[in-house]
């Protein structure tokens, strides 16, 4: 059997490691070592907030709609729950978006679920 050198394959590997720690701090993108934890655990970090970029954006929202609800003197959960029974299929991003880019379009949603309150 034929004796493999893994020369190549190693570089490889190590290259690929390095080019992945670009712009980290001291031995974190020269040393293989010390690079291959770094990369690995901003891997990680990479998964799990990918996730949490989610949660944040939805808690964003909210904050948002609250703040141009509140100004028409209702609360975020009395707005939802009244966009609810008025039947307006809105997400939260696109209040949101409302909210802060278009107050009239918004003000003319808050009518309509402080309508739908109280009919």
């Amino acid at each position: 059997m034929a004796r493999v050198k893994r020369g190549v394959t190693a570089h490889a590997r190590h290259k690929k490691v390095l080019g992945l720690a670009k712009g980290y701090r001291g031995r974190a993108k020269d040393a293989f070592r010390v690079a291959i934890e770094k990369v690995e655990k901003g891997l990680r970090y990479a998964y799990r907030d990918r996730r949490a970029k989610k949660r944040n954006f939805r808690a964003l929202w909210i904050q948002r709609i609250n703040a141009g609800v509140r100004a028409e003197g209702l609360t975020y959960s009395q707005f939802m729950n009244g966009v609810k029974r008025a039947g307006l299929e809105i997400d939260r991003k696109v209040l949101a978006d409302l909210a802060v880019r278009e107050p009239e379009a918004f003000k003319a949603i808050v009518a309509e679920a402080q309508a739908a309150l109280k009919a």
